[in-house]
């Protein structure tokens, strides 16, 4: 599991403005392996389909992960013929792999891919990117489990999903509903920060992909689909399954020790321009509350355990320390990790110093009300002496936790909401496009995307001819992009990132055109 740091936080949320005359705005990666019977007609209908309903410009790229038969010679030939086509060859095998470097060298803002059967309905395309189009989430995925959805296969297939979907759920936690089927987008400001924090090469690469995005808090949306299964796929069931179970395991330890970056992917509070205007209110203080509860609830339960245990054969006081003590280590480090979200072995042994400190008051006040136990009573029952240290350690909870939010973890709280919130931009040191279209001769270089049918004079506004925009790399596209040669991307050679930070004020992000 890759350690490494991501290239900087999200921007964010926002919807694209409208694209030059020949700029895609789409580009749907075709991933194949020997299939030079269904390449062809999978891509002609999928141009016609877009040529017919897609609104924006777009483009199809055929990433051929290595096949041995003329697979290569037809997606050159489709290329060749089509304008909206490229196609693009690796000298590996997995569809990840494939995926992974052709979405980190694409300029189009939203990356999406099918698998080459063409089993998912087509009408479910449009739905499936424009939540992305719009700036509302930042995943969408097709989903063949939902209710609404009308899916056509064998009760192998379907057994299989089901449970494969079941284990996610039970072990990582997984709220989506359907991990594998091959129909999903992103947004490219999305791809560039997560794609260098998944592993997988093969077909677990969308299920790692959605439990990091889905753990980091990131937006993913859901279509219901129209499936048929492909009788003749060449999909071994099998080594899948197992491979999957695999990442399954590596990815939960990953998660379970905390050694991923995750919090490198949540996006700024205040999506909402509106939000930023909110002062002095603590942010995440109900989902800390709740979860001190739970853990606080735990602690109780453990402590009492010990409590009884150790006075079989100490005394009371004994007891009630040396319980009390136990019981603060594990609340302390549980505490550190489920409630204020703390990873890592980073401070923990300050944490649990303050922490300690903390169990000295709490065991002064459980101390000092069993003491005041004995002096109003010579020989108190056990029954009694619990519900005096029950009532002590409620007191003594509502004390740990202002004491663990202002003074143990004061760094782990939202910073307070103010008009110049900062995002993140950032700008990898990595070869340019110019050396991406070297390596790879005629890939993405071809001019006929200035295409007349995308041209509107509705698109020549004023507000939009900002310099910012301008990137030297593709002349007059509107959207900012760093570019990674497609041999880096595939050895995973990132360059080193520079955050570059930038104030964002409340009306940065709201349309010009739009005095709201």
């Amino acid at each position: 599991m890759r350690t490494d740091s991501s290239p900087g936080t999200l921007p964010a949320r926002e919807h694209l403005p409208a694209a030059a005359a020949g700029t895609p705005v789409l580009d749907v990666v075709i991933p194949v392996f020997n299939e030079e019977k269904d390449l062809q007609p999978c891509v002609l209908r999928l141009h016609e389909h877009l040529k017919r309903t897609f609104p924006y410009a777009f483009r199809i790229t055929v990433a051929d992960n290595a096949s041995t038969d003329t697979t290569p010679l037809v997606a050159a030939r489709l290329e060749a013929e089509i304008p909206e086509v490229r196609s693009f060859r690796l000298e590996q095998k997995g569809r990840g792999r494939a995926l992974r470097t052709v979405w980190s060298a694409s300029d189009a803002p939203i990356l999406a891919y099918m698998d080459v059967d063409l089993s998912t309905d087509l009408n479910a395309l449009l739905p499936l990117v424009a939540p992305l189009i719009s700036g509302h989430s930042d995943l969408a995925i097709g989903s063949r489990l939902a209710r609404s959805s009308r899916v056509v296969r064998g009760a192998k297939r379907e057994f299989i999903s089901r449970t494969y979907n079941l284990i996610l759920r039970g072990s990582l936690q997984a709220r989506f509903t359907d991990a594998q089927c091959g129909f999903k987008a992103i947004r490219r400001d999305v791809a560039q920060i997560l794609l260098p924090l998944i592993e997988d090469t093969g077909w677990f690469f969308d299920t790692e992909m959605l439990v990091l995005a889905e753990r980091a808090g990131l937006r993913i949306h859901e279509v219901p689909v129209d499936w048929v299964d492909d009788p003749d796929s060449t999909v071994h069931i099998v080594k899948t399954a197992t491979d999957d179970l695999k990442g399954v395991l590596r990815v939960g330890k990953a998660l379970a020790t905390g050694s991923l970056p995750l919090d490198r992917l949540t996006r700024p509070f205040g999506d909402d321009p509106r939000d930023r205007d909110i002062k002095d209110v603590p942010k995440g203080l109900a989902r800390q509350l709740v979860g001190f509860c739970v853990v606080g609830g735990l602690s109780t339960l453990f402590y009492l355990v010990l409590y009884s245990a150790f006075r079989g054969f100490a005394g009371s006081q004994i007891a009630n320390a040396l319980a009390l003590l136990v019981s603060a280590v594990a609340n302390t480090a549980a505490n550190r990790r489920l409630t204020f979200g703390v990873t890592g072995r980073g401070g923990a042994i300050r944490h649990q110093a303050q922490g300690l400190v903390v169990f000295g008051i709490g065991l002064a006040l459980t101390s000092g009300s069993l003491a005041a136990l004995n002096a109003a009573t010579s020989d108190p029952g056990h029954s009694t002496e619990l519900a005096v240290l029950i009532a002590a350690n409620l007191a003594a909870t509502v004390l740990r936790f202002l004491l663990f939010r202002a003074w143990v973890f004061p760094d782990q709280r939202d910073e307070p909401a103010s008009p110049s919130m900062v995002v993140a931009s950032h700008t990898p040191n990595s070869p340019t496009y110019e050396a991406y279209q070297a390596h790879t001769p005629g890939q993405y270089s071809n001019t006929s995307y200035s295409n007349p049918s995308y041209t509107n004079p509705s698109y020549t506004n004023p507000s939009y001819t900002n310099a910012s925009y301008t990137n030297a790399s593709y002349g007059n596209s509107p959207y900012p992009t760093d570019q990674f040669r497609a041999g880096d991307v595939a050895d995973r050679t990132w360059g080193d990132p520079t955050t570059r930070l930038q104030p964002v004020r409340p009306h940065d992000s709201q349309d010009p055109r739009n005095p709201r």
